[in-house]
């Protein structure tokens, strides 16, 4: 499938970026906003990817762009541990690629058999290593609160009852199982949601965002550029309530109680748009993928940066290091 930059036009237009000026783009994938920036301004981009099998299309950008482009393989939750110089934008689009979607053999989705793998770094447990090791009760937690599964504890049971009878290391495998035990309703597979949980306990995916927002925070400058694609509730979830803490938004403001400004640190940030941008009517019928897609920006203050706040994130039961442990 053709690759899309989501959003591509409002992202360039909320980065605002000029000659001489410098962006992260902390999640690489397939290049599609660091090449549209390059072309936009005399810029220098810095990708940030954690999977390696960006690395072709990294070596293509830095042998157009030379000098004004280099990629760095790390988690993009790091970028504040690269020794980088203070920048003038961060974007990030979060979650899944298109590209590692259509792999089959990275097992990111059931509408291509492969193995079930989901791992973004290569690195850990995989997504087969969790529905064969955790409990129930553990399948339970993850697929409810990560998928947002209403059905949860059903699908744990019935996963554990088919594992008893063999491994399940295959995305149709899995994707069989869920459809037989939760059945078809509506254009919505079955197995989505429990795809998306497991992908995202598997790559810590909220926790990577959270810790990435903070690093995003201490490396821009003042007046810097803070660009936010989300995929789904949880994610955005996470980057607006980060981002009106950060922001020192007023409590209250009802027409009963006059507007108190929150005691504390001074804002970091300060958000030139409270409400999200979403894709136009025109992208989500060339590219059905990005119709879930939610766009915020923040710009940076010159204040120091807030201590980080880890009650922003839902509890992570079990940990992966539980199932490392097991392994």
């Amino acid at each position: 499938m053709k690759h899309y930059p989501v959003m591509l036009p409002e992202v360039l237009a909320a980065l605002d970026m000029q000659d001489d000026q410098i962006c992260v783009d902390g999640t690489f994938g397939n290049g599609g906003y660091s090449e549209a920036i390059l072309n936009h301004a005399n810029c220098s981009v810095i990708g940030l990817d954690r999977d390696k099998n960006v690395q072709p299309r990294a070596r293509e950008l830095s042998g157009k762009y030379a000098a004004r482009f280099r990629w760095i393989e790390t988690p993009f939750s790091k970028m504040d541990m690269l020794d980088l110089p203070k920048v003038d934008a961060v974007v990030l689009d979060i979650g899944v690629s298109s590209m590692q979607l259509d792999e089959a053999d990275r097992g990111f989705s059931f509408m291509r058999n492969g193995p079930l793998d989901m791992r973004m770094g290569g690195h850990g447990p995989s997504a087969a290593d969790a529905v064969m090791s955790l409990s129930a009760d553990e399948l339970t937690h993850i697929f409810r609160s990560y998928g947002e599964e209403k059905r949860a504890k059903f699908a744990a049971a019935k996963i554990v009852e088919a594992r008893a009878q063999g491994r399940i290391d295959t995305t149709l495998a899995l994707a069989d199982i869920l459809e037989n035990a939760l059945g078809r309703r509506g254009k919505i597979h079955p197995a989505t949601r429990i795809f998306q949980a497991l992908r995202i306990f598997i790559n810590d995916e909220l926790g990577e965002l959270y810790r990435g927002l903070c690093a995003a925070e201490d490396i821009l400058k003042p007046d810097g550029r803070l660009v936010v694609v989300t995929f789904h509730s949880l994610e955005d979830r996470i980057v607006k309530s980060y981002l009106r803490r950060r922001a020192a938004e007023v409590q209250g403001g009802s027409r009963y109680a006059p507007e108190v400004k929150r005691d504390g640190p001074q804002a970091s940030f300060v958000l030139p748009k409270r409400s999200v941008t979403k894709p136009r009517a025109s992208e989500i019928d060339e590219n059905p993928r990005s119709r879930s897609a939610k766009l915020r920006l923040a710009v940076r203050t010159d204040a120091p940066s807030m201590p980080r706040d880890d009650r922003l994130l839902p509890p992570r039961v079990p940990q992966l290091s539980d199932l490392e442990a097991r392994l």
